[in-house]
């Protein structure tokens, strides 16, 4: 079963860039993680300018903590460890970063599943809305608060 993970963010947290939100830096920092790990993973935006933005920031990472991605069908044969995309993978990975403000068709294919719940009013109102959907699915529940941006790991409270 697939379990999903919820990232809170208690206030408005400033990104490394201004083009770049908050919790879309947060996505790029935990699929760094899981990269470090040695997990494939797909993160799905709403649409290509969102895929871009996320591809063009983690280009801009450091040499040292540089993260193997490209876009969806570009790249090697079965892409990188990270891939971005704003349509549904066409290989299997194990962690799916959501960054869309929908549950996609093809979340319950992952073993794990990111997902957030940003400050802006719109974007919060659109997170419940998704938790309530996997709930529904039957998946399991997770939150973390995000106590700022460099943090990936911090409290789980678990909710089936």
């Amino acid at each position: 079963m697939s379990q999903v993970v919820f990232y809170i963010f208690p206030e408005e947290q400033e990104s490394d860039t201004r083009s770049l939100s908050s919790h879309f830096a947060q996505a790029c920092s935990i699929a760094a993680f899981y990269y470090l790990q040695n997990r494939k993973v797909f993160i799905y935006t709403d649409n290509q300018q969102d895929a871009f933005s996320v591809d063009e920031y983690l280009w801009q990472f450091d040499g040292d903590s540089f993260v193997p991605h490209n876009l969806l069908g570009e790249g090697p044969r079965y892409g990188t460890p990270v891939e971005i995309s704003w349509q549904a993978p066409t290989h299997p990975r194990q962690i799916l970063i959501n960054l869309s403000t929908n549950v996609p068709d093809f979340a319950i294919n992952f073993q794990q599943i990111i997902d957030f719940v940003p400050f802006a009013e719109p974007l919060k109102i659109a997170a419940r809305t998704r938790y309530s959907t996997y709930k529904k699915m039957g998946l399991t529940l997770s939150t973390q608060t995000v106590e700022n941006a460099d943090t990936v790991e911090s409290t789980n409270n678990t909710e089936d």
